[in-house]
């Protein structure tokens, strides 16, 4: 009998993540007859169905449901194979696949970005948007080697590290009683309506933690899917919100009908760190990166 081909564990693999033979063809950078073959030669030589195949949509049978965790396993650890090797040879080049939250991502890439390319120039980064849960579910999957999002969290079989600080700050409509002060504190917050983003966002929690000293509403019809939307809202009058510091410069200074205001201190702040696999063959990579951030976050 001939061994199993990885190729052929890779296309099963992908048809299981997409549920669909196209769109794993495509991932595969294959066409959709060569995949199928391939997986119809899989199911011959393992002699059971492994994908149920139907119009618009492919479903793993019981034997490929349970197939498919051992080939997940053997992919990921043919990749750690290739990756050992090239961090062997150079470390601190070839791809990196980082993920960032949705609410310091396209705030924190601004200011770090050129310096990571002047520091790293061999270095390739592949960028990822995930909330909290599907980020540390794609880390321990593989599909990622490196995350950056707010701490605490649960790091069962990751290592982390801290990176910054970021300050809060107020969003306050122009016209707004607070808009007035130079600073607030935590407690000026009391009484007001806060808006906030949709359940998920780990931002949302944080904002919560601030203020669960004091009595404030949550404007209960509203849920934001974006810090760009509370923006907005803000400065149309529905509300205040905690954002923070770093989506407040540059480009993302307060539009009209907006101000921002600091906290006097103690100034209420979130903690950014990176998170990694401890058994990631890429640690010198992701210690580079790491390093830049935290020297030029703030």
């Amino acid at each position: 009998m001939a061994d199993i081909k990885l190729k052929d564990l890779r296309y099963l693999v992908a048809v299981a993540d997409t549920g669909h033979f196209g769109q794993a063809a495509e991932r595969c950078f294959v066409s959709q007859p060569t995949l199928s073959a391939q997986l119809k030669k899989l199911e011959d030589y393992l002699g059971v169905p492994l994908v149920e195949r139907q119009p618009r949509k492919a479903l793993l049978t019981p034997a490929g449901v349970e197939i498919v965790a051992r080939a997940r396993r053997i992919v990921e650890a043919s990749d750690e194979v290739v990756a050992i090797a090239q961090a062997h040879r150079e470390p601190l080049a070839g791809r990196l696949k980082i993920a960032f939250l949705p609410t310091i991502g396209p705030y924190l890439l601004p200011v770090v970005a050129p310096r990571l390319r002047k520091a790293l120039p061999q270095l390739e980064l592949m960028l990822y948007e995930y909330q909290t849960a599907t980020m540390l579910e794609r880390l321990r999957a593989g599909d990622i080697d490196m995350g950056v999002l707010a701490l605490p969290i649960d790091l069962e079989g990751l290592a982390s590290r801290a990176l910054y600080d970021e300050p809060f700050v107020v969003a306050a409509p122009a016209d707004h009683p607070l808009a007035l002060r130079k600073q607030l504190k935590v407690e000026d917050l009391k009484g007001v309506t806060l808006l906030l983003l949709e359940d998920g966002h780990c931002l949302r929690d944080q904002a919560l933690d601030v203020c669960n000293r004091i009595d404030v509403h949550e404007k209960q019809d509203f849920r934001a899917t974006s810090i760009e939307t509370l923006r907005q809202m803000v400065a149309a009058g529905a509300g205040l919100t905690l954002m923070p510091e770093l989506a407040t410069r540059g480009s993302h200074a307060a539009p009209k009908g907006l101000v921002f205001k600091p906290f006097a201190k103690p100034v209420p702040t979130r903690s950014i760190g990176a998170i990694w696999r401890k058994s990631s063959p890429r640690t010198a990579a992701i210690d580079a990166v790491a390093r830049v951030i935290a020297d030029h976050a703030n």
